[in-house]
């Protein structure tokens, strides 16, 4: 497999609108709360929001927000994975203040699952005080999962439970909120910060934690058209297909794309023989998007053997996505 990638819901307690600081806020300096290798096997989906208006706008002048988040959300790419345990850590040191552990995962799939959550929009959580007026919230862990109590010491780096579902989360993710003197602060700009995207930033993350607004989740292979709620459910993870499959469809499950983006598919079949192809521009940006090709069973078979998949995006004559997957049919 080759794979390249170049950079380019709340309420389980009161959490206040992003603000302006005005008095120098002491330090507080941030690791990742997740498990993970940003950029390989997870991903931010979704930025705090710093319009003040009805607009959205990420850190990066970007859509990868929407009116009013809080958070930054940092996400895995299925329930499968999920599934395994996938750690949800302590940013920074400091005491447990609150949990909760006993909302059941389900993900959000339309608006009668959002009504169902009101008033527990964070899911099983955790908030944590790092002195000095500082808070950091973690939401939308595994049911029964949470690891620590109020009242707890914790140390940076600390397991506080797993990534999960619960709540208003369409995604499997951890959604962190920060907050100084109960302001939202967003840690890619840093506290005393103006609205919008175009202000000086002073990030709390302790490394470098790169802005990355497009990207891949995953890419696979499945006997049919693949839709948004079996990706995220991790269906089609298999290695093998079955020869008397009525098709063979490549899929590749990305988010960030922007209208004018180019994508390009193309599936090749055991003998090096282009099955089926497709190059075109994107009509609409999309938080979150699946493109796919394949070749239907026309006969009692489809042909034994590897079945290659390749996908490619592209920006302004930069690829940004690069990706090749192979299944065996037999």
């Amino acid at each position: 497999m080759r794979r390249k990638l170049l950079p380019i819901f709340l309420g389980l307690f009161l959490a206040l609108g992003c603000g302006f600081i005005t008095q120098a806020a002491p330090s507080l300096k941030l690791g990742q709360p997740i498990d993970c290798t940003l950029g390989q096997n997870c991903f931010v989906l979704i930025y705090p929001d710093r319009d003040p208006g009805p607009d959205a706008v990420d850190v990066g002048c970007g859509r990868m927000t929407y009116d009013g988040h809080k958070g930054t959300d940092f996400a895995i790419p299925d329930e499968r994975i999920m599934a395994q345990g996938v750690a949800v850590k302590a940013a920074a040191a400091g005491t447990v203040l609150r949990i909760r552990n006993d909302i059941p995962d389900q993900r959000i799939k339309d608006p009668a699952d959002t009504s169902a959550v009101e008033g527990m929009e964070c899911g099983n959580g955790v908030v944590i005080d790092h002195g000095q007026e500082w808070e950091t919230q973690y939401c939308h862990l595994r049911q029964g999962s949470v690891a620590v109590k109020s009242g707890d010491t914790v140390a940076e780096g600390s397991v506080l439970g797993l990534v999960g579902t619960s709540g208003a989360a369409s995604f499997p993710h951890v959604h962190l909120s920060v907050r100084y003197q109960g302001q939202v602060i967003d840690p890619y700009v840093g506290p005393n910060a103006e609205s919008g995207c175009q202000t000086s930033k002073q990030p709390l993350w302790k490394t470098d934690l790169p802005y990355q607004p497009t990207g891949l989740i995953r890419a696979g292979f499945a006997p049919q058209l693949p839709d948004l709620d079996q990706l995220w459910s991790g269906a089609f993870s298999d290695s093998a297909l079955a020869a008397n499959s009525p098709a063979v469809v490549f899929w590749a499950h990305s988010y960030g794309v922007l209208q004018g983006d180019r994508e390009r598919l193309q599936l090749l079949d055991p003998t090096g023989k282009v099955a089926a192809e497709l190059e075109r521009p994107l009509s609409q940006a999309q938080r979150v998007w699946v493109a796919s090709i394949g070749k239907k069973n026309t006969s009692t078979a489809l042909l034994s053997g590897e079945w290659v998949g390749q996908y490619q995006l592209f920006r302004d004559n930069q690829l940004l996505i690069d990706i090749e997957k192979t299944i065996r049919v037999e």
